[in-house]
């Protein structure tokens, strides 16, 4: 949802805040990268894989930047900490004060200075983070002389035109990265990269090593600094998520209990597919992929379908194998689905229009004879799901 909001100078902040779909346990704020926006690739998804594990969690555009007002030549290091001050006071005043912070490349650096002033954030993660602001400089170094001397000038960063002020020059000069992280006394997560080739991984073995316990170190292994692939955000996401479950004060809320045989889908706030799906223990998302409207967070619903009568289908199998002594070592369904013309099908009673058709192709693993073979095929097709989509089927809705 949109969450827009005032800097200390009057000119509104472009936000948006994804929320649980239940009771959010924690709040977070999430801190972009130099000259990127609130809607870059690992913003996104961060943001709406922490809300899956019931975190909400506020990104925006610094001053200048995106869809926010203000002139990003007269913006700083120092402004981009005031504007996470800002963040703060109006998340906390709507919705409740953050206690999670995280951020990425220049927003790690942002994230770790505004911590010093935030005394309800008990944790903060980086990402991709530099230890030394003067990393900046080499983004300008061509143009270096002509800020120092002429006090600013056009720059290229990320094939986009920036004017760079000296006062942010000066602003980045100033600053002791190092020293604040050894006072600022929260949990801190150092997530980098080791191929970064914008801020190398030396970055964070300076921040792990000025910093007090509780502190932990992740690799993102083949992740690029942007975190461009989907993947290597989500990744993060889910291990910054379980992580952060040790230092967040509120328990797991979750939906209203649902009993047993039950499945409770709920569609999330503000979304366009994305749905939330419950039963008794366990919690599942279910979407469409971009290419159709939707965010990919999950599987579609015929996904789901295939899925399960996949599942049972292996079950089903693994379970005679054990009780008969076949040697079946693994098994592995794949599946399809399709609609076909009712007259290119044999053996199906309807004569005109569509009908679904589901293949499944199944590889049995193990020193097998021909017999076992054929006959575990014989009992993958009597498994309960497969039976159930064959049988006549009753789906009674009711609405309350």
């Amino acid at each position: 949802m949109r969450f827009d909001f005032p800097n200390k100078n009057g000119e509104t902040l472009s936000g948006k805040l994804e929320l649980p779909a239940s009771t959010p346990r924690a709040f977070a704020l999430f801190a972009h990268c130099f000259t990127c926006s609130k809607d870059f690739i690992a913003a996104d998804v961060i943001a709406k894989t922490m809300a899956e594990k019931g975190i909400g969690v506020l990104r925006f555009d610094f001053t200048g930047l995106g869809n926010s007002e203000g002139d990003f030549s007269n913006t700083n290091f120092t402004s981009n900490v005031d504007d996470l001050l800002s963040a703060c006071e109006h998340l906390g005043q709507e919705y409740g004060k953050p206690e999670l912070l995280i951020g990425h490349s220049l927003g790690g650096a942002a994230v770790l200075q505004a911590a010093t002033c935030m005394e309800q954030v008990k944790a903060v993660v980086t990402i991709n983070a530099p230890s030394d602001l003067s990393l900046l400089n080499h983004l300008f170094e061509d143009e270096l002389d002509i800020i120092n001397n002429e006090g600013e000038a056009k720059v290229i960063v990320a094939g986009r035109s920036f004017t760079i002020k000296k006062q942010l020059i000066e602003d980045i000069a100033e600053k002791e990265m190092l020293e604040g992280i050894s006072t600022f006394r929260k949990a801190l997560l150092v997530m980098h990269a080791p191929l970064d080739n914008i801020v190398s991984i030396d970055h964070a073995a300076n921040i792990f090593k000025a910093a007090k316990h509780p502190k932990s170190f992740i690799s993102l292994d083949s992740a690029d600094h942007l975190l461009s692939r989907r993947s290597d955000a989500r990744y993060a996401a889910n291990v910054c998520a379980a992580w952060v479950d040790r230092f967040i004060s509120a328990e797991d809320v979750n939906v209203d209990r649902v009993d047993e045989g039950f499945v409770r889908v709920q569609s999330r706030p503000d979304a366009k597919f994305t749905q939330d799906i419950y039963s008794q223990d366990h919690h599942l998302v279910a979407d469409e992929p971009l290419a159709a409207g939707g965010e990919n967070l999950g599987m579609n619903p015929y996904e789901f379908l295939l899925a399960g009568l996949g599942a049972c289908t292996s079950m089903t199998v693994k379970m005679y194998a054990e009780r008969k002594g076949i040697p079946l070592e693994d098994v592995i369904v794949e599946m399809s689905h399709e609609k076909i013309h009712a007259e290119d099908c044999e053996q199906c009673e309807t004569i005109s229009g569509k009908v679904d058709k589901i293949v499944k192709h199944i590889e049995l693993k193990g020193d097998l004879s021909s017999e076992e073979q054929k006959r575990v095929l014989e009992i993958a097709e009597k498994c309960p799901v497969n039976r159930t989509l064959k049988a006549e089927i009753i789906i009674e809705s009711l609405a309350e």
